[in-house]
C-alpha cells in the first residue's frame, strides 16, 4: 500500500502508481497513557477540484488499535462530475469500511454483490484470502460526496477467511446529553452494530449539538483517535478543524467533546493489534513474500476472482519497491 508517497487516484482505495510498503503492528509504541497527538493528513488532488485526505497511516502513525486505513474526502460537489470512479482492485487481510455524509456509492464485487450505500448506511466487505471490488457513484446521483474510507486488518486467525460482503442500512444509536452517536463496528455504551468484527474495536459517529459539553464513554484498555467531520470540535480541548484527526492514546474512561455550532466526529479506537504487518498498495500481510504472491496472483491469476457490470479496465497492480518489505514497529 503506497500511503506515505506517490500520487493519488481515488480516495477510496490505495491505487496509487508507485506505492511505498508500510510497516506496522506491535504494542511496542502504543502510548499506554492518555495523549492528545495531532496528525497531519496528507493531501493528495484528485482533479476537478476534489481532494484526500490520508491520515492513517502517516508519517506519525500507523495503525489505531485494528483501523490500519483512514482517508477522509468531501463535502465535494460533484453535480457536473462523475463522481468517485474506482476500477477493480484486488484486496486482502482486511476489511473495509464504506462511510457516507452525503452522497452515494454503488459497490460491486467479485462475489457478485451490487449494492448502493447511502449516508448513515454500513457496507463492509471482508476480504479474508482474496477479494476484488469496484466503487462508483451511481450515474445519477446527489451533489455533494462526502465521507471516509476506512480499513480494519484482521488477526492471523481470520485473515484467511473466506471472503463476504455485509450491507446494514439500520446501525444501533447512542445518546446522552447533547450528542447522538451511531454505531458502525464494535461496541459503544452498552450497543452493538452488526457489522462482524475480528477483534476488540469501535468505530461510531457521533452528531455533537451546539454549545453542548459531551463526555463520551471510552474503555481505558482500547487506544483512540476521532476525525472530525463537519463543523469545528473542540476534543479534550484541542480545537480540530473538518478533516483533522487527533490521536488519544490508552488509559480515558470519557473523552471531553464540544463544538460550537454543531459538529459531527468519528470515534475509531480498539484493542492495541499485537500482531506486526507489511501493508503494500491494497494488501495486509505478514511477510513481503505473501505481498509478492498476492501481485503476482492479481496480475496473472483467478485468486482474487472477477468483477463484472463495471465499466472500465481493472485496475493493473504497480511494482513491487526496491527493498524487502518487512514488518517492523507501529510508528515512523
Amino acid at each position: 500500500m503506497g500511503a506515505l508517497s506517490g500520487e493519488g487516484e481515488v480516495p477510496v482505495s490505495d491505487l496509487q502508481t508507485r506505492p511505498e510498503a508500510v510497516a506496522c503492528g506491535g504494542r511496542d509504541d502504543v502510548a499506554g497513557r492518555p495523549v492528545r497527538e495531532l496528525l497531519k493528513p496528507r493531501v493528495m488532488s484528485l482533479g476537478a477540484g476534489t481532494e484526500v485526505r490520508r491520515l492513517l497511516p502517516t508519517l506519525g502513525r500507523r495503525m489505531v488499535g485494528a483501523w490500519c486505513f483512514v482517508d477522509n474526502y468531501g463535502p465535494d460537489d460533484i453535480a457536473s462530475e462523475p463522481g468517485m470512479q474506482v476500477p477493480p482492485h484486488p484486496h486482502m487481510g482486511l476489511q473495509t469500511v464504506s462511510w457516507l455524509h452525503a452522497g452515494e456509492v454503488l459497490h460491486r464485487d467479485s462475489l457478485g454483490s451490487l449494492q448502493t450505500v447511502r449516508p448513515r448506511q454500513l457496507g463492509l466487505m471482508t476480504s479474508g484470502r482474496a477479494i476484488s471490488h469496484s466503487e462508483e457513484s451511481p450515474r445519477e446521483h446527489g451533489r455533494i460526496l462526502h465521507g471516509a474510507q476506512l480499513w480494519v486488518a484482521l488477526p492471523d486467525e481470520a485473515r484467511h477467511t473466506d471472503p463476504s460482503w455485509e450491507f446494514h442500512a439500520d446501525l444501533p444509536v447512542v445518546t446522552g446529553p447533547g450528542f447522538k452517536g451511531t454505531v458502525l463496528l464494535g461496541e459503544l455504551d452498552g450497543a452493538t452494530s452488526p457489522g462482524r468484527a475480528f477483534t476488540p474495536i469501535v468505530g461510531a459517529d457521533i452528531e455533537v449539538a451546539d454549545g453542548a459539553d459531551v463526555r463520551l464513554p471510552l474503555e481505558p484498555d482500547f487506544e483512540y483517535a476521532v476525525l472530525t467531520m463537519r463543523g469545528r470540535t473542540v476534543v479534550d480541548d484541542v480545537p480540530l478543524d473538518p478533516g483533522s484527526m487527533l490521536y488519544l492514546g490508552c488509559g480515558r474512561r470519557e473523552l471531553p467533546v464540544r463544538a460550537d455550532g454543531g459538529g459531527s466526529l468519528m470515534l475509531l479506537g480498539g484493542e492495541p493489534f499485537e500482531e506486526r504487518l507489511v501493508m503494500w498498495w491494497n494488501f495486509v500481510g505478514r511477510t513481503g513474500e505473501e505481498i509478492d504472491r498476492a501481485r503476482a496472483d492479481w496480475m496473472d491469476g483467478d485468486r482474487f476472482g472477477t468483477v463484472h457490470g463495471y465499466d472500465g479496465d481493472r485496475t493493473p497492480a504497480p511494482a513491487l519497491p526496491d527493498l524487502p518489505l518487512k514488518p517492523r514497529g507501529r510508528v515512523r
